[in-house]
């Protein structure tokens, strides 16, 4: 693999137009910085055709019963445990995305200390986790060349499964490793190498629409709605009562309420209740045969 050097990559070059921040008030300090994150949505827009590549794989994968799992070190890796954990409350998903960060949980809040440098703590960490052929592994890095990510994906080649990359630098060892390499060129930070800046908002997006629109597809949502969403506290549970109330147009909240009891605070079946007018045991056979698409078992 040919080694890039720290010093060539994007990231790690110095702004112009950061220069002399130190000397700034606060207005002009914010300013810069707000004007530097204007530009991730052209670079995402540009990176558009590898995302597009990267969800439709990431997709038929979920679809046939494939797991996600998000691998990164320091704010790549935290980024990745945050949108891989935002699944289960979401969309009822807790067995498909899954996020996973170099050095373990604890390096959520503290640094480990040369965890991103290994190669073999990667395939440790996926060997732990059962990983296999029908999973997918999604790097992040934003140099592209972080140890413990590549060692994943040769890991992830060596079994035969598929690897996908998301940096932040053009020309990346990473990409000479992965099936899809997903470059989205920020640019140089305002503050030189500190990547949890345009960086780690450009990941945060990317991965957002990736497992957002793979949700979708998945009919996870109805319209615009959330028809998946776990009820688990007081605002979750006033969610679901809106969202059937958007869907059937029925207004009385206290008979909604006691109809997602009944379904087991199920959103999608008490629709199908209250709209088909059938019983559970009918809207459980009309979602199952539509595969769990709402808007299949309504048609």
């Amino acid at each position: 693999m040919k080694k890039i050097e720290l010093k060539n990559i994007a990231t790690e070059q110095r702004n112009s137009n950061s220069n002399n921040l130190d000397t700034k008030n606060t207005k002009e300090i914010l300013e810069v910085i707000n004007k530097e994150d204007a530009k991730i949505t052209n670079a995402i827009n540009a990176a558009m055709p590898k995302i597009i590549e990267a969800t439709d794989t990431i997709f038929e994968s979920v679809k046939n019963k494939g797991r996600i799992f998000y691998l990164g070190a320091g704010s790549s890796g935290r980024i990745g445990v945050l949108d891989a954990s935002e699944m289960l409350p979401t969309y009822g998903i807790g067995d498909m995305f899954y996020g996973i960060i170099a050095g373990g949980d604890i390096a959520l809040r503290v640094p480990v200390e040369g965890a991103e440098d290994s190669k073999e703590l990667a395939i440790e960490d996926l060997k732990n986790v059962n990983f296999t052929k029908n999973d997918i592994i999604f790097v992040i890095g934003a140099s592209g060349r972080t140890p413990y990510c590549i060692g994943a994906m040769e890991y992830a080649k060596s079994i035969e499964a598929k690897s996908i990359a998301l940096c932040m630098t053009s020309n990346s060892e990473f990409k000479q490793v992965a099936d899809i390499c997903i470059e989205v060129l920020v640019g140089p930070e305002v503050v030189t190498g500190s990547t949890r800046m345009k960086s780690g908002t450009a990941t945060k997006m990317v991965l957002n629409m990736i497992s957002t629109t793979t949700m979708i597809k998945l009919g996870k949502v109805y319209d615009n709605l959330m028809v998946d969403v776990q009820t688990t506290n007081e605002k979750l549970v006033s969610r679901a009562i809106n969202i059937v109330k958007e869907i059937t147009k029925i207004n009385d909240e206290k008979l909604i309420f006691s109809k997602l009891k009944d379904c087991n605070m199920n959103v999608k079946l008490t629709i199908i209740c209250l709209l088909k007018k059938v019983t559970l045991d009918v809207a459980q056979k009309m979602l199952d045969n539509s595969q769990q698409v709402l808007r299949g078992a309504l048609q």
